[in-house]
């Protein structure tokens, strides 16, 4: 029996956009996101608060999460993503709005807890691990997810070795567009607003590539049938599945790099956290190790 276990590609299901999509204030990131179906949304700025953003939020039949219920705190963030990848729910998108204000919140804390022990960008260490936590969470996820963020300058030098702003970047963790499919940019140009494509690997959206910043608009170029899915919960590995991979590794005595390395894999952080399938493969794997 062959151990080869790629797919043919016309199986690979087609995954939900999870994107970046940054701009300044007041150009219309809440509501465009808001547009989407079923969402999830997470606030940590507590400005969508306000009456006509939860009218939206209730029409789409989304549920809010605010300050008030730990939304500025990355672990709470990162539970609530792992709880819609497990769980059966009528939800079908996820926003973080803004993922600048949570992720520089915790760069803030960590840079008041180190003080003058602060050094070579040291409180930034905290919130980038809780950033690669939250991108694993996101990759295991069957939702569109929408991280909007605010902008800053982005900084460069021009033929004379001088200091010039070269463009506009979102103000969050820099490596966030390249572990993401698409990265936009929200601009308004005199009464319309629009969608620039800033980073793609996706068909459909050019990099450079600019469009009304419409759900009708993205779900057009993405696929609507994709984006209005129904969310498919992650079949958690069982407890019995966890109980042997845990009798497996300690009797096979293997160490702490490889079993990272599945979890890395799994986008895991624990066995526990294994789908089924996932759990059933590292079964096989450790028992064909036994003589």
């Amino acid at each position: 029996m062959s151990k080869l276990r790629a797919k043919d590609p016309l199986k690979v299901e087609p995954s939900k956009p999870k994107f970046t999509l940054y701009g300044p204030s007041g150009v219309g990131k809440t509501w465009f996101g808001l547009s989407f179906p079923s969402v999830y949304y997470i606030d940590t700025e507590g400005g969508a608060a306000r009456a006509h953003y939860m009218e939206r939020l209730k029409k789409s039949g989304g549920k809010y999460l605010g300050p008030e219920d730990g939304s500025l705190e990355f672990e709470t963030v990162i539970e609530q993503f792992k709880a819609l990848a497990a769980e059966s729910h009528d939800y079908k998108t996820v926003i973080v709005d803004s993922i600048s204000k949570l992720f520089n919140t915790a760069v803030a804390n960590e840079a008041e807890k180190l003080g003058d022990k602060n050094a070579f960008g040291a409180d930034k260490k905290p919130a980038i691990a809780y950033m690669r936590r939250l991108v694993a969470a996101t990759n295991r996820l069957d939702m569109n997810v929408i991280f909007i963020a605010h902008e800053k300058t982005e900084w460069g030098q021009n033929d004379k070795g001088e200091r010039v702003e070269i463009g506009k970047v979102e103000d969050c963790w820099d490596k966030l567009r390249y572990e993401l499919d698409l990265c936009c940019q929200a601009q308004k140009r005199g009464p319309g607003r629009f969608l620039v494509v800033k980073k793609s690997r996706l068909i459909g959206f050019s990099e450079s590539d600019s469009f009304a910043m419409e759900y009708a608009d993205f779900a057009t170029r993405y696929g609507k049938d994709v984006i209005e899915k129904a969310a498919t919960p992650i079949a958690i590995a069982t407890p019995d599945q966890v109980a042997e991979i845990n009798r497996l590794v300690e009797l096979l005595k293997i160490d702490s790099d490889t079993t990272a390395k599945w979890l890395e894999k799994a986008n895991a952080e624990s066995f526990a956290e294994f789908n089924t399938a996932q759990a059933a493969k590292v079964i096989e794997s450790l028992k064909s190790k036994i003589k």
